[in-house]
């Protein structure tokens, strides 16, 4: 059921957020939270005074990918998976703006899954916001690289047999300078998170945990949105200092770690691109 029809637009002229939002766009399920997390990121983008020229935003393929039309500023709906190769082109092409990139995770972990490890190899100068929900959700609930062993799926009725990533872990591991996973309800950590990515050099990946009760949790013996909820509180726990690759999601076994696990200092791409470039210039230079 969605949250929004498109022909209510006048009522949300009063939004804090309206300016900067197509709120009569937000057509996601009752119970998801992919628009709580489009609302904080949006949040935060005001709050730090940016302008529709200052960011742009990029989407894959999926239902967290028709976040981009969400924004009323530059924004991408990219093909399936080549969300975060659309973000580099647009940040080597103006340096000075705030790339994000907002997509789920069958698109960024599936198809899109060596641009992921690569954007963080290169440290590319984007932050990436991967909407987590275990399941392909817009296209049939098809089973994705983050779906949980013995989970019910639309391609795995028997229950999934393949392991799943720990994304914070791939994304640390792969060399991103900052690396954060928070639920998708706690929205004041996850802004102050968003504000953290803003304002940093390199490659920034947050994880948010949401509930799809449509495609996983009527599948999954989870009795409705409101009770997915709870459940998805019940299993977060919050921890200061965990390493990445100890910060486990597990569903089933009811353990989220959720928090901070990288935050270090790098040159990003631009820079060294950009050093790149000036030494070639020198060199020609003194051949002339």
């Amino acid at each position: 059921m969605p949250l929004h029809s498109s022909g209510d637009v006048n009522r949300h002229n009063g939004h804090p957020l309206a300016e900067m939002l197509n709120l009569n766009r937000f057509v996601f399920c009752a119970g998801c939270l992919i628009g709580t997390v489009i609302t904080s990121l949006a949040t935060c983008l005001k709050d730090e005074d940016l302008n529709a020229r200052d960011y742009a935003i990029v989407s894959g393929i999926g239902c967290t990918g028709r976040s981009s039309g969400c924004f009323k500023a530059p924004a991408f709906h990219t093909t399936h998976g080549r969300a975060i190769p659309f973000a580099t082109g647009l940040k080597l092409a103006k340096p000075s703006i705030k790339v994000f990139v907002l997509s789920g995770d069958g698109d960024l972990s599936a198809i899109g899954g060596n641009h992921l490890i690569h954007a963080a190899r290169r440290n590319i100068d984007i932050s990436v916001i991967c909407v987590n929900n275990s399941v392909y959700g817009m296209t049939g609930g098809q089973a994705a690289p983050t779906t949980q062993l013995g989970d019910i799926t639309s391609t795995t009725p028997y229950g999934n047999v393949e392991p799943p990533f720990n994304l914070v872990g791939l994304a640390a591991a792969s060399g991103a300078t900052y690396v954060a996973r928070w639920p998708g309800y706690d929205t004041l950590r996850l802004q102050k998170s968003l504000r953290k990515a803003l304002k940093r050099r390199g490659f920034s990946f947050i994880e948010v945990i949401v509930p799809c009760f449509t495609q996983y949790g009527r599948r999954n013996r989870k009795e409705g949105a409101i009770e997915m909820m709870e459940w998805l509180r019940d299993i977060v726990d919050l921890r200061v200092g965990c390493l990445p690759h100890e910060a486990v999601l597990d569903l089933n076994s009811g353990l989220a770690v959720c928090g901070e696990f990288v935050e270090t200092d790098g040159e990003g791409f631009v820079e060294q691109l950009q050093r790149l470039r000036d030494r070639v210039k020198e060199k020609a230079a003194g051949k002339q």
